[in-house]
């Protein structure tokens, strides 16, 4: 599997990593089944998929960020062994659920944040 994670609201999207020539093709769709999963009005998914015309890798210097991923990897692992659920949309939204440090200051859940953000709240 494959971790995406938004450094704004640090909503994680995971996804098959296999075939990884494919990812940054894959990615908006399965962005797209997260984001509809959520309920986020349908204007603000194809205003993000269509913003995703170039694909850029990096590390992150972001640690918190960082860290996020690491705990989310844990407990993905935890949900998939408990639950036997590798659906990667259900898993996403069991992480976005997640309370998170970094998102103290505001909505720290990963998909209050996002709703936050989209319906025009300020995230801290």
């Amino acid at each position: 599997m494959a971790l995406v994670v938004n450094e704004r609201t640090l909503l994680p999207v995971l996804l098959p990593l296999a075939p990884a020539a494919t990812l940054a093709e894959r990615f908006p769709i399965a962005l797209r089944d997260v984001l509809r999963a959520l309920d986020m009005p349908a204007e603000f998914i194809e205003s993000e998929i269509s913003g995703m015309g170039e694909v850029v890798y990096a590390k992150t210097a972001n640690r918190s960020v960082l860290g996020v991923m690491n705990e989310f990897v844990f407990l993905a692992e935890g949900y998939r062994d408990q639950d036997g659920s590798v659906d990667p949309v259900a898993l996403s939204l069991k992480l976005a659920g997640t309370p998170c440090g970094p998102l103290y200051k505001g909505a720290v859940f990963p998909d209050k944040a996002l709703r936050e953000l989209v319906h025009g709240g300020a995230i801290h």
